[in-house]
């Protein structure tokens, strides 16, 4: 009977440590299986966690690094105005001139060189739609035109950090999504993807840092954009300030058209790159107000 008892004890130990270990190992891997809150739900509480306010006057630096042989980049001061829920204007300043960008109920122009570049917004100019989009379904509906299914949820890590993913199944990276924290709802990545199989190489990353809050608003200070893993452009904000208020005419596209010729076809025709050629577009664009 002292020996039955001694192997059950010892039985019983090992038993123990089995199930604590699987425990523990059930934990670690818990993310990728524990329950995830429904994609709606998530953008919802992302939007109220941003905050609220009617307006923000936001003054920062924009740097464009040149992937061409020479590395040569440019570093210009930007200021942009945003009008909840979906009005927005950014003015890029050098001493020889200026490119504007406005959003307005949908239709966006871009003024470079005072004439009319262009009709529409490209991929670099959608970093503030995550920031500007109120209420929900608004955002619900431009993430749907970008591509992001935000009827998808998942949870995820990136570099150690617990996130939603919203828009895939974790760890797929080839579609078009955001990343959230966790804990705060904050967006800090997002993956734009033109194509479902746009390879690593064409695909944007923006990445939303060193968030701050002003009055009852959060906003990042620090914003970097990546093209196959290396690091493109980069912004880092100076100042904020909430509720400024501002003049309609910044944000009328039609007094715009009035005040800027349209530019020649030949100008125009830089316009039409696609996607692979964006980042040398930019920079060529950029370079014109900083010569």
């Amino acid at each position: 009977m002292k020996y039955y008892r001694f192997f059950l004890h010892q039985y019983l130990n090992k038993s123990l440590v089995i199930f604590l270990g699987f425990a523990l190992v059930t934990c670690l891997y818990a993310p990728t299986n524990a329950y995830v809150l429904p994609g709606p739900y998530i953008l919802k509480l992302m939007t109220q966690n941003l905050g609220k306010a009617k307006s923000l006057l936001v003054s920062q630096t924009l740097a464009i690094h040149d992937e061409s042989p020479q590395k040569i980049g440019v570093e210009l001061s930007e200021t942009l105005r945003y009008v909840f829920p979906e009005t927005f204007r950014s003015d890029t300043l050098s001493e020889n001139g200026n490119r504007i960008h406005v959003l307005s109920k949908g239709k966006a122009v871009t003024v470079i060189d005072g004439k009319i570049a262009d009709e529409s917004d490209n991929r670099y100019d959608r970093y503030k739609d995550i920031l500007l989009f109120k209420p929900r379904e608004m955002l619900k509906d431009k993430l749907s035109l970008l591509g992001v299914d935000v009827t998808v949820s998942s949870l995820g890590r990136f570099q150690g950090k617990p996130a939603y993913v919203l828009g895939a199944q974790y760890p797929d990276e080839t579609t078009p999504q955001i990343w959230l924290d966790k804990d705060t709802f904050r967006p800090f990545r997002w993956i734009m993807t033109s194509k479902p199989e746009q390879s690593r190489e064409n695909r944007l990353e923006v990445r939303y840092l060193e968030w701050q809050k002003f009055q009852k608003t959060w906003y990042p200070m620090r914003i970097e954009f990546f093209m196959a893993g290396v690091r493109v452009r980069e912004i880092h904000v100076q100042n904020i300030n909430v509720n400024s208020s501002f003049s309609k005419e910044l944000f009328d596209i039609k007094h715009l058209k009035s005040l800027y010729p349209q530019a020649a076809p030949a100008e125009q025709e830089q316009g039409k790159k696609d996607d692979l050629n964006e980042v040398q577009k930019t920079i060529e664009d950029f370079k014109k107000l900083y010569k």
